[in-house]
């Protein structure tokens, strides 16, 4: 661990009678920047985010915040939430509705007893910032979806805290809102300079969002690294199938220079690129891990039914029968029908293979 992280999380364990929410997670954030805790349903990425803001208690471990430690469980230390200097955004907004804008989102620091003055001050800046001065005065209630959830962000950084946590956060917003929250939260955070863990399990949020992904299953870490690396060479199986890539079984027969040549059940042969770690034995089960993006029609390649396709607009989606394995892929609509026998290309480069185990 680096000493000089903003962020320490070290061996933190939680357990639920028998089921262990988080199996010794550890990991450590910049300060000023952005850490994405990403997975499935109960995968144990909530309970992390839960855990560093004080509202649950880990087993055992170590938190650390800004060089200070929150959380020891050895040392017995357990800070509240409210001397950890953290702001947190909900999934649901939770706007008072009996509130105004402006009250609402002036609430910590009526809490924090800051002079009136002071706060009013604050308040009409913090409104400005997040592009709802105009609305200060109506009630909560009377706002868009996404103008609650920025009520909701503008109350968790009103105290200008040094860490702000976001728990699926834009989850409850269309499509087209969650993209543009998504850039503005980029630019906010530059503005004000917070450093910032994500929990969400939408791939597209965690990659937009984060310098840093997180990647859990069943409360371990399964891989951590750039968003670039995560989503071009998953480290695991679990992480290749979490991100829908295609996931091939076969057996090993060699490499050379960094690329596995591997046979399919059916006697067809792909050529690929190692992952990170052991290189497989010959002989040995392992996977080919290819997006679907990467698989193409044309030229000579492998031989392949079209079962079915959907069409998503600029692109459409295939399913394609590879000699009794299932393949999709996505490529620019093509009109292919069902039963059409098509060549599918896979390059070495944009195909990982790892160890079946």
């Amino acid at each position: 661990m680096d000493s000089k992280a903003f962020i320490r999380v070290d061996g933190l364990v939680k357990q639920y009678g028998p089921h262990r929410a988080l199996d010794g997670v550890s990991f450590q954030v910049a300060e000023g920047h952005t850490l994405a805790l990403l997975g499935p349903s109960g995968c144990g990425k909530t309970t992390m985010l839960r855990c560093i803001a004080g509202l649950e208690t880990p087993d055992t471990g170590v938190i650390e915040i800004a060089g200070r430690v929150v959380f020891d469980a050895a040392r017995g230390i357990n800070l509240p939430s409210e001397e950890r200097q953290l702001g947190i955004v909900f999934q649901s907004y939770a706007v008072w509705p009996h509130m105004s804008v402006a009250e609402n989102v002036g609430f910590p620091l009526r809490v924090r007893r800051v002079p009136k003055a002071e706060q009013q001050a604050r308040v009409a800046r913090m409104l400005e910032i997040v592009g709802l001065g105009a609305w200060a005065e109506k009630s909560a209630t009377q706002l868009s979806g996404g103008q609650q959830q920025r009520v909701a962000l503008a109350r968790a950084l009103i105290h200008e805290p040094r860490l702000v946590l976001f728990d699926e956060a834009l989850s409850n917003l269309d499509a087209q809102l969650r993209e543009q929250m998504r850039m503005e939260l980029k630019i906010l955070q530059d503005r004000l300079g917070f450093t910032a863990i994500y929990v969400t399990h939408d791939q597209s949020e965690a990659f937009g969002l984060a310098e840093r992904l997180v990647v859990m299953n069943r409360g371990r870490v399964e891989t951590e690294g750039g968003p670039r690396s995560v989503f071009h060479r998953p480290a695991t199986p679990f992480v290749a199938r979490f991100l829908g890539l295609n996931v091939l079984e076969g057996e090993m027969l060699g490499s050379e220079g960094g690329q596995a040549e591997i046979r399919l059940p059916q006697g067809m042969r792909l050529r690929g690129t190692l992952g990170d770690g052991t290189i497989p034995a010959r002989g040995s089960k392992v996977l080919a891990c290819v997006r679907k993006e990467h698989v193409r029609f044309g030229g000579f390649g492998l031989p392949a039914e079209l079962r079915a396709s959907s069409f998503l607009g600029l692109t459409e989606e295939y399913v394609l029968d590879l000699g009794g394995i299932e393949l999709r892929a996505v490529q620019p609509p093509t009109g292919g029908a069902p039963g059409d026998r098509v060549q599918v290309a896979i390059r070495p480069e944009e195909c990982v293979v790892l160890p079946a185990g």
